[in-house]
């Protein structure tokens, strides 16, 4: 246990032990087309890395499917600290989410939510964790956030090398 966990007070809501620290990339090359993400979760100094890609996608797609399947990679109910560089994975899930359910998942135009399927997904798998999301700039020397897209990036050309 490093020393910031065990200075928490015990009766802490959320005690530096007791937090899931995650961060999450996703992209593609060129958009739409070949796509990686990447995720990195941090549980009381353990570590584990997950990606993943897809033939043909898109950034946000990419984006969504890191979150989701970080979320989904807990086995129990945790408090989690979920940090994107996507503004549009942050205000979706904080801010713009809540419209489209009641608009039946259109959007304030009427059409139907881009990428419907993996926003029910985000929200299924959100729903059983206590989350915040954080908005980190991206390439901005967050070491996190660097590892997350050397690993999304790795996953996509992984894929562009199946499709040669």
């Amino acid at each position: 246990m490093d020393m910031a966990s065990e200075n928490a007070p015990a009766n802490a809501p959320e005690a530096t032990q007791d937090v899931v620290e995650i961060w999450t990339d996703g992209g593609c090359r060129p958009n739409p087309g070949p796509g990686g993400w990447g995720v990195l979760l941090r549980f009381k100094g353990t570590e584990r890395e997950l990606s993943g890609g897809e033939a043909e996608t898109t950034n946000n797609r990419m984006e969504l499917t890191a979150a989701a399947e970080a979320l989904e990679a807990l086995k129990r109910p945790c408090v989690v600290r979920l940090h994107t560089d996507s503004e549009y994975v942050r205000n979706g899930i904080t801010r713009w989410h809540t419209g489209w359910v009641r608009r039946n998942w259109r959007n304030a135009s009427g059409d139907p939510v881009a990428n419907m399927d993996l926003w029910r997904r985000l929200l299924d798998a959100a729903k059983q964790h206590d989350v915040s999301w954080h908005w980190v700039k991206g390439h901005s020397g967050v070491p996190e956030n660097e590892r997350v897209d050397v690993l999304a990036t790795e996953a996509r050309k992984l894929i562009e090398e199946t499709l040669s």
